[in-house]
């Protein structure tokens, strides 16, 4: 258990129909806390990540941010969403604003900020993402590894106190790939509070504080990267570590 949590979900159940996509599923991420979560396909690794922002509304359990219940919908929703950035696989920019635009509108808003001064915080982001000279340009004329970067500057502009991504690199070519995690790697060494969704199992060993291993719509296992790696207690840990190592 984290001595600080941030994120907190306890007995939390999701259905989609008849099919029980997340079933008690009891976890705490504390603050700066870096948790990784993998699993096979149809897992409920997506699901669960988009639940915590209520972006998935839940059958029953609760989840809780900063020791607050997540509101259902509504004003007070919409602030605790600029609260949990989520980077998405297929980035989610408006194609037809500039980069600049992108990283600026939601501070506008939801923060309320003038537009001068997010623009400025935005430029900063931009920069921060090594994508400052990308600004004036739009979407398309970027590569899908520096629109997931602007993604991350996006989500970063609102303060959010813990970021969600949602398997970030799987809709990019392998080159691009390391472009983002570099991001990640860097955001994870300055204590952001980062739950990951994610095949990279690279980033889970080097960046991760936790790995949670899901399988069926349930928590498996939830141990250290180094625990985890070399000693995967569950059979069905074991099976998928030999499938997706043996590469």
């Amino acid at each position: 258990m984290a001595v600080d949590p941030l994120i907190e979900l306890r007995d939390v159940n999701k259905y989609f129909g008849e099919l029980h996509v997340l079933q008690d599923i009891n976890l705490t991420v504390g603050k700066g806390e870096v948790v990784v979560v993998i699993g096979p396909s149809g897992s409920g690794k997506s699901t669960l990540c988009r639940a915590i922002n209520r972006l998935e509304t839940i059958r029953s359990g609760e989840i809780k941010l900063d020791g607050k219940l997540l509101p259902e919908e509504g004003k007070d929703l919409a602030m605790l969403r600029a609260e949990v950035g989520m980077v998405f696989q297929a980035f989610n920019l408006f194609a037809h604003k500039t980069v600049l635009q992108n990283v600026s509108l939601g501070q506008v808003k939801v923060r309320g900020r003038k537009k001068a001064d997010a623009d400025k915080r935005s430029l900063e982001l931009l920069d921060r993402v090594g994508l400052v000279s990308q600004a004036p340009k739009y979407p398309a004329q970027l590569s899908g590894g520096q629109q997931q970067r602007v993604a991350i500057a996006r989500a970063l502009a609102m303060d959010p106190k813990a970021l969600l991504f949602d398997e970030p690199t799987s809709a990019l070519d392998p080159e691009m790939i390391n472009e983002v995690l570099e991001v990640m790697q860097q955001l994870a060494r300055e204590g952001m509070t980062m739950v990951v969704v994610t095949h990279e199992m690279g980033f889970a060993r080097s960046a991760a504080n936790r790995v949670v291993f899901m399988s069926d719509g349930r928590i498996v296992e939830d141990r250290t990267p180094e625990e985890f790696f070399t000693n995967p207690r569950s059979d069905r840990a074991k099976d998928f570590l030999s499938k997706i190592l043996k590469h």
